[in-house]
């Protein structure tokens, strides 16, 4: 049995299982083709607002919704290699849920460093919020 390890010590061990995208990679990458999957909770997405074009799937149903065999797969998970961008609101779990996602053989999945706040800041498109 190994030995247990600490959040940080966790998100550094995913983080270098894959490159994570900047906003302007994955901007490009959303307009290269890649999903925008933003799993933020209700209440952040109304305070904050969305990205236009992005997938709204909460984390909470993200594995069944990507899953491009899965029964519950959303019309966008079209195989394993999709290119997908996860967006959580400041880019902690948005890299477990990219992790969760290369453990269901998605190997093309990242996140979104800095989260959706990130994506603001870098002054690329939003709608809504309060």
């Amino acid at each position: 049995m190994s030995a247990p390890v600490g959040i940080d010590e966790l998100l550094e061990r995913v983080r270098a299982g894959y490159t994570r995208a900047d906003p302007e990679e994955a901007e490009a990458a959303f307009r290269a083709g890649a999903l925008l999957v933003d799993i933020r909770y209700q209440a952040l997405r109304e305070r904050d607002g969305l990205i236009p074009g992005a997938l709204v799937i909460e984390r909470n149903e993200l594995e069944w919704r990507l899953d491009p065999v899965g029964s519950h797969r959303v019309p966008e998970a079209t195989g394993h290699d999709l290119r997908i961008v996860v967006i959580c609101n400041e880019g902690y779990a948005s890299s477990l849920a990219a992790a969760s996602l290369h453990a269901l053989g998605l190997r093309g999945a990242t996140d979104l460093v800095g989260g959706f706040q990130a994506w603001k800041s870098a002054g690329f498109p939003t709608t809504g919020g309060t």
